[in-house]
């Protein structure tokens, strides 16, 4: 049986916690211990009452999420806060959340696995914050529509364009979750096709004066894909059981 505290100590190595940047909510790592050894893993993309019901009911003793607990910073310790941790407590059931360094990590990270998942390959780093690239990008040559029922396939529900750019593709950006507010960025980067997962209702207007195609295929579609994999990677390392628990919002 697997201890808690060696997972941690190689989740944060092998995802460089302390050295990427991120919000301060996030609070990368280990966000609530627990005493007990890990036999069961699940994972999920968001911190939820409802995927932390559903994670005690199936027993799990470790809690793998991308968006965690702590988002609004110092809170008082009530309501649904409070009950998410009295059922994860009462359970001995831990809860470890990274956000930005498993977007961008290179094996695990969305970007790269839903990059894989569309079927581009050979992306560089793209798109600056903080001193890190948070995305990829992509030389092809496709159509459009082409690309659009790649990403339909990929992410297992439909996706809304901004038809802003040509119609044969050349130059992708690809940056998973919520970051339509860059397409301007994007643009001036000289990418024509950006794939992320939401935005502001301005980004539909401002893609098309900008002359790019600008897809929004879901924050949470976008996002499902690390937390997978990291589990299913520490079954191999450890040899726990993994499971996800997918509580889509359709964002």
């Amino acid at each position: 049986m697997a201890k808690l505290e060696d997972i941690v100590n190689y989740l944060d190595e092998q995802l460089n916690i302390s050295e990427i940047p991120d919000y301060s909510g996030a609070l990368n790592g280990l966000q609530l211990h627990s005493a007990g050894p890990i036999e069961k893993v699940t994972s999920a993309v968001d911190a939820a009452l409802p995927v932390i019901r559903e994670a005690v009911e199936m027993g799990s003793d470790l809690l793998i999420v991308h968006h965690g607990l702590f988002w609004a910073g110092a809170q008082r310790i009530e309501g649904a806060l409070y009950e998410k941790l009295k059922l994860a407590m009462e359970a001995e059931m831990a809860i470890y959340s990274c956000h930005i360094p498993l977007d961008v990590h290179p094996q695990f990270g969305n970007n790269i696995l839903l990059a894989k998942a569309i079927g581009l390959s050979n992306g560089s780093d793209f798109l600056e914050w903080q001193g890190i690239r948070t995305g990829l990008r992509f030389n092809v040559d496709m159509q459009r529509a082409c690309l659009l029922e790649k990403i339909v396939d990929a992410v297992g529900g439909p996706v809304h364009l901004a038809p802003g750019g040509p119609l044969t593709v050349k130059n992708i950006g690809l940056v998973t979750g919520g970051a339509g507010s860059q397409v301007a960025t994007a643009a001036a980067a000289g990418i024509d096709t950006f794939i992320t997962g939401e935005g502001q209702h301005h980004t539909y207007t401002l893609a098309e004066e900008l002359g790019v195609n600008l897809i929004y295929a879901g924050h949470y579609a976008t996002e499902t894909f690390g937390v997978k994999a990291l589990a299913a990677h520490l079954a191999e390392e450890f040899g726990t059981a993994h499971t996800f628990i997918d509580h889509p919002t359709g964002l």
